[in-house]
């Protein structure tokens, strides 16, 4: 007999992995484009060249899909994750695009 609560164990073992891989890759790309477009066009209005703000920023996107991607398996709920991924990486974009239209 499982020790686990029927209200907390998932419906679909498979679906639920499924959805967590989804999540890792899909939402920890948009989140890192995120982290990329908001550190380039910030670090680039602060002052910095181009394409150092650039390089720097990707360097922290790629550190941050990495944090994600480890992050989605790890935690507890998905629907944390998703709500994170989507909305954290659409106010970094937002961020990104505003500052971005203010240097032009």
């Amino acid at each position: 007999m499982s020790t686990i609560p029927h209200s907390t164990a998932p419906r679909s073992p498979r679906l639920h992995l499924a959805a967590r891989i989804v999540a890792a890759i899909f939402g920890g790309y948009g989140f890192a484009w995120g982290i990329v477009a908001a550190g380039a066009s910030l670090m680039f209005a602060a002052g910095m060249d181009f394409h150092d703000a650039e390089f720097l920023a990707s360097l922290f996107g790629v550190l941050a899909f990495l944090a994600v991607f480890l992050w989605t398996f790890a935690a507890r709920r998905l629907w944390v994750v998703w709500t994170v991924l989507v909305g954290g990486g659409a106010l970094l974009a937002a961020v990104g695009s505003f500052v971005q239209s203010r240097l032009v």
